[in-house]
C-alpha cells in the first residue's frame, strides 16, 4: 500500500551537562521543511549543505522537521494543508516551502511563522507577497522564474532541430500557471512557425495515454512545461520521449541528466541551496517582510549529446559550444 505523505524526525543529539553553574546549553533552533524527498534530485541534500556551509548542524544547533510532499504532488493536492498544518503546531523558528501549493498551504497556517519559498515561479500573482523588493508579510525566499523559459526553450528546440515544425506540449493544467506559460508557448510557436499541439496529463498515471496520443500524431518533439509533478516523475517522462524516440526539452537540467535530449532554466539546487541563506538571516533576527525576495540571474543550457546519438540527431556545433554542459 502507498504511504500518504511521509514524515521523518531528525533526533537531537544530548549535549554534556555543563560543568558549571554558570554555563548555558547550546540554543537548538527548529526548522520547519515542506517540500520534496531526498530521492528529488538532491534537493533536499542540497539545503542541507546550504545550512552546514552556515554552520549549522542537525542534531547539535538545529533540528530540521520533514513533511516530504512526493505523494501531495502526484494527485493528492489536498494533503498539503494538513503537512502544513502538522508544521505549524510544532512552532517552528521558522518553515521552508518547496512549490506555490506548499507555501500557499504554509501562508494559510500561520500569519507569524516565518517562511522561506524555494521555487515559486510568480509569488506576486499567487499572493504570497506584495512585490519581489518588499515581500510585506511572512513569506519571502527565492522565485523561480518562467515566464520567458518557455519561449527560449521552444527557441532552443528550433535551433537543436532546424527542421522541426510540429511539436507536442505537454503541460498538467493542475500546476500553477501552467495555463499562462502554455500560452507563452502558443505565441512563440507563431514566431518560430512551429505548430504545436497540446497533450495533458494530471497525474502519473496519465503519462503512458499522453505519450500514445503524441506517438500517434507523429510530432518530431516534445517540449514540456516542466511543474513540481513532472519534476519528481522526471525518469518516466524521459524513459516514455525515449522509447517513443521523441527529441524532448525541459527547463530543469536534472531531465537532460536523466537523459532528456535539452534542457534550459535556473538551477534548482542552487535554489534549494540559496534558501540555506534566507533561513540564517531569520534565525538571527531579520524579518521576512524586509528581505527582498531574490530571481535566478544565471541559466543553463544542457544538451545530452549521448541522447541525441541515441535518437540519430545532429546538433548543430554552434549550439553545443554555447551549452553550460554537454553530456556525453
Amino acid at each position: 500500500m502507498r504511504r500518504i505523505g511521509l514524515a521523518v524526525v531528525f533526533g537531537l543529539s544530548l549535549f554534556a551537562a555543563p560543568s558549571d553553574a554558570g554555563a548555558q546549553t547550546p540554543s537548538v533552533r527548529t526548522i520547519g521543511f515542506l517540500g520534496p524527498p531526498p530521492s528529488a534530485g538532491g534537493l533536499v541534500q542540497a539545503f542541507q549543505q546550504g545550512l552546514r556551509d552556515l554552520g549549522y548542524i542537525e542534531g547539535q544547533n538545529i533540528r530540521i522537521e520533514y513533511r516530504y510532499t512526493d505523494v501531495a504532488l502526484q494527485g493528492h493536492p489536498e494533503l498539503f494543508p494538513q503537512l502544513a498544518a502538522e508544521l505549524v503546531q510544532l512552532k517552528p523558528d521558522v518553515v521552508v516551502v518547496s512549490v506555490t501549493e506548499a507555501a500557499l498551504a504554509a501562508k494559510n497556517a500561520t500569519s507569524t511563522i516565518p517562511i522561506v519559498m524555494v521555487s515559486v515561479p510568480d509569488p506576486v500573482a499567487a499572493g504570497l507577497i506584495a512585490s519581489l523588493a518588499r515581500p510585506g508579510g511572512n513569506v519571502t525566499g527565492l522565485s523561480r522564474q518562467t515566464r520567458d523559459i518557455i519561449s527560449k526553450t521552444l527557441q532552443l528546440l528550433k535551433e537543436a532541430l532546424p527542421e522541426t515544425t510540429r511539436v507536442n506540449l505537454l503541460s498538467n493544467p493542475t500546476e500553477p500557471l501552467s495555463s499562462r506559460m502554455v500560452g507563452d508557448a502558443k505565441e512563440a510557436a507563431k514566431l518560430l512557425g512551429v505548430q504545436l499541439k497540446i497533450v495533458e496529463a494530471r497525474t502519473p498515471a496519465q503519462l503512458e495515454s499522453a505519450f500514445s496520443i503524441m506517438h500517434a500524431d507523429r510530432a518530431s518533439a516534445l517540449l514540456v512545461v516542466t511543474g513540481a509533478g513532472f519534476y519528481l516523475n522526471r525518469a518516466q517522462i524521459v524513459e516514455l520521449a525515449l522509447r517513443k524516440r521523441l527529441p524532448s526539452v525541459f527547463q530543469n537540467r536534472e531531465f537532460a541528466e536523466t537523459g532528456g535530449l535539452l534542457s534550459y532554466g535556473p538551477s534548482t539546487v542552487a535554489n534549494y541551496r540559496r534558501a540555506a541563506f534566507f533561513v540564517d538571516r531569520i534565525l538571527k533576527g531579520a524579518k521576512p517582510n524586509g528581505l527582498p525576495v531574490e530571481q535566478p540571474t544565471q541559466f543553463e543550457l544542457v544538451i545530452n549529446l549521448k541522447t541525441a546519438k541515441a535518437l540519430g540527431l545532429t546538433i548543430p556545433q554552434a549550439l553545443l559550444l554555447r551549452a553550460d554542459q554537454v553530456i556525453e
